[in-house]
């Protein structure tokens, strides 16, 4: 797994994947999708998808494959090791959403929320290896919100597929155990080797990262800056940073509020209809011709 572009693309995103199999475009396919940090405040989101013939299954159980969370860092490397090393039957592509893109986009103009940019991306990885000639027949995802309205959305886009959405799907099915194994390989290695752009940063005491931990908040509150916030590790939309950024760091204060305080009118309410005490008739030809006067911009 080539993470040597990872720098590049620390605002970004970066999808690395494996070869595609010729089996995977001779023989029906199954499919398996989930993903690796999506709580964190630090560090990166991971989603990915798996990819063997279906007659292959019995084999990908045999490489030991489960909910990536049941098993110890070095049981992952070792079974992505053996995903390597199968694959002639094996393949596997992962898409690295990086935190400021994660939080960017989820503080845009246009409502673009977590579920939205998991949707997204697992739509991306398959319609990724399709086009790559993988023979895909079965996908089975796990569930990101409600799993019925998921697998309707995921039916709708690809209506020739066999589509299951379910909780806890990399526990459930091997396909989509070996799709976690290789997003949380790939986001345990991100954090490992993460660099920043910015300088004077050190990883090693931030904890696990997810906001529930001492070590991270920690880390967090003695990593902001006054000024400038965090650097691009952390997903300053999390509440969690929000909450160190309001106490922390200086208040900035935007033009807007100034008129507020101030008691200065907003532009918009210079178009509000005034209505008058005694209205001036109107000439008849506009009654004759059923026009009326424009109320609204």
């Amino acid at each position: 797994m080539d993470l040597s572009q990872l720098p590049k693309h620390s605002h970004s995103l970066l999808t690395v994947e494996s070869t595609v199999p010729l089996s995977t475009q001779d023989e029906e396919c199954c499919v398996g999708i989930d993903e690796a940090g999506r709580g964190p405040v630090l560090g990166p989101m991971v989603y990915g998808i798996a990819y063997c013939p279906i007659s292959k299954i019995p084999d990908i159980e045999a490489l030991g494959v489960a909910d990536s969370k049941q098993l110890k860092e070095s049981d992952r490397d070792e079974i992505l090791e053996k995903i390597h090393e199968n694959s002639e039957f094996v393949g596997y592509c992962v898409t690295v959403l990086s935190p400021n893109y994660l939080s960017t986009s989820m503080l845009g103009r246009e409502n673009y929320n977590l579920n939205a940019i998991s949707h997204d991306t697992a739509i991306s990885l398959l319609r990724n290896i399709i086009s790559k000639g993988v023979k895909v027949k079965d996908v089975y995802v796990d569930t990101v919100g409600p799993a019925d309205k998921y697998q309707a959305k995921l039916s709708a886009l690809f209506p020739t597929l066999n589509i299951t959405v379910a909780s806890k799907a990399d526990d459930k099915y091997p396909i989509c155990g070996a799709s976690s194994i290789c997003a949380k390989v790939c986001r345990d290695r991100c954090m490992n080797e993460w660099q920043f752009p910015e300088k004077g940063f050190d990883i090693s005491e931030s904890g696990c990262g997810y906001p529930s931990d001492p070590k991270t908040k920690k880390w967090l509150i003695d990593n902001v800056d006054e000024v400038f916030g965090f650097p691009q590790f952390v997903r300053f939309s999390w509440s969690t940073a929000e909450k160190i950024v309001d106490k922390h760091c200086a208040r900035v204060l935007w033009d807007d509020e100034e008129e507020e305080e101030e008691n200065i009118p907003k532009l918009n309410s210079f178009f509000k209809r005034v209505k008058k005490e005694t209205e001036i008739p109107r000439h008849r030809f506009y009654h004759e011709q059923g026009l009326t006067s424009l109320t609204g911009i």
